[in-house]
């Protein structure tokens, strides 16, 4: 009864919600504490730095900002840390459980590189590791005194990485890697420099010391690089239930504009908050920026038929398992009005997720999904629209369970 594929997408439940738990509560003090700091009354006397009322929760906060740091160490001190460390880790292992274990499906594409799942998993381990150290490089250089140099060459390497990866990757693994190796930078920017900068300045702090700002100075620009790399991180993660991004031939592009989105939205709310102006063009230059998205993606729907490479060993055995024949005509007439090349069912443009299953060799490819979605629960079709009887359920189950699937990589 109870399958190890079960097991396994419960697994991916709880790596997912925690991620996304832990990602709400690291963005919302990220985004919290760069409008505090824009939007501080600095017109005032004293060692502070600025200082702000706010009003929340039937109550008022008075909250004041050293520069350095304030003349004596407080007996309690908050820090904000664990919110990136559990977000980092959180995410990794679910890259782990669906990209790397589920790595025929949705990490390798067979159709643009003839690659194993583990050289895949070390080409997936070395953008993470690889990408910080190129971005710490930057920052260490010359650049770190020219940011919108720095960000400029940033944005350039992440436009190439997507290309490169995507003549390996699927389009729905090459655009979470992006927001991956990004996401990356963000929480060793907290573990590697903000954190231990800001340890630097309470151990001189506790040791009757005058800190030095320049660890100050350095924390603030990797957090300011984080604030802009926030809005594009959410989409990336969040792409796999948009095929008309991630399935497009121009996907990489689409991911580019995204980037630039995030750095219009941020520098209009961030020039807000510092009460700088009313920059209305980012508004304008972000419409011109989406619909440019948008443009890619249609001029680039990929209309693949059915490939003739070579099928991978699990959809080979799920290809030639007792009741194949029965399942692809339960599927054809259930499922494939909408998951098709071109869907013929009414408000449905793109097949959902990217998931095709008009052909037997797309059935092979996605029967793991099919057993999931449509065997073991009633996710799909949504609604039951076409009405699927029990007993074609229970013949998806049996097919995908006959199937010699040990030593395949397929739960």
């Amino acid at each position: 009864m109870w399958d190890l594929a079960l097991w396994w997408e419960w697994l991916s439940f709880a790596a997912r919600w925690t991620h996304v738990i832990t990602a709400i509560a690291w963005i919302g003090s990220s985004f919290y504490f760069i409008a505090l700091d824009l939007g501080l009354n600095r017109d005032i006397a004293g060692p502070a730095d600025g200082e702000e009322w706010q009003v929340h929760g039937g109550g008022f906060y008075h909250i004041q900002k050293y520069l350095v740091a304030p003349e004596r160490m407080p007996e309690h001190l908050t820090w904000f840390k664990w919110e990136s460390y559990a977000t980092w880790l959180s995410g990794f292992a679910l890259l782990m459980v669906v990209y790397w274990a589920g790595g025929e499906i949705y990490l390798i594409d067979q159709s643009k590189a003839d690659l194993d799942i583990y050289e895949g998993m070390l080409l997936s381990a070395a953008v993470l590791g690889g990408g910080w150290l190129f971005y710490n490089t930057l920052c260490q250089s010359r650049m770190a005194n020219r940011p919108t140099v720095l960000m400029v060459v940033l944005f350039l390497f992440l436009v190439v990485l997507g290309w490169a990866l995507n003549q390996v990757f699927t389009g729905r693994a090459m655009m979470l890697h992006l927001g991956a190796f990004t996401a990356t930078i963000m929480s060793a920017n907290v573990f590697f420099i903000i954190i231990p900068n800001q340890k630097i300045v309470v151990a001189d702090l506790k040791a009757g010391r005058k800190p030095d700002p320049k660890y100050g100075k350095i924390a603030k620009l990797r957090s300011t690089h984080n604030n802009y790399l926030t809005l594009p991180v959410i989409f990336l993660m969040l792409s796999n239930h948009y095929p008309l991004a991630f399935a497009s031939h121009y996907n990489w592009l689409i991911a580019a504009l995204v980037f630039l989105m995030g750095v219009t939205i941020r520098h209009y709310f961030n020039t807000h908050h510092a009460k700088a102006g009313d920059p209305r063009w980012t508004w304008v230059a972000t419409a011109v920026l989406f619909l440019a998205a948008v443009f890619l993606s249609l001029a680039g729907r990929e209309q693949a038929g059915d490939e003739d490479y070579a099928l991978s060993g699990t959809a080979q055995a799920l290809a030639a398992a007792p009741g194949f024949d029965t399942v692809q005509e339960i599927v054809s007439a259930n499922c494939s009005m909408c998951h098709a090349r071109e869907p013929f069912y009414d408000g449905i443009a793109h097949a959902p997720k990217g998931v095709l299953l008009e052909t037997p060799n797309d059935l092979a490819r996605n029967g793991r999904a099919v057993f999931l979605q449509a065997g073991v629960t009633h996710a799909m079709p949504p609604a039951n629209l076409t009405y699927m009887e029990d007993e074609a359920r229970a013949a998806i189950r049996a097919w995908y369970r006959s199937a010699d699937l040990q030593g395949l990589g397929q739960l």
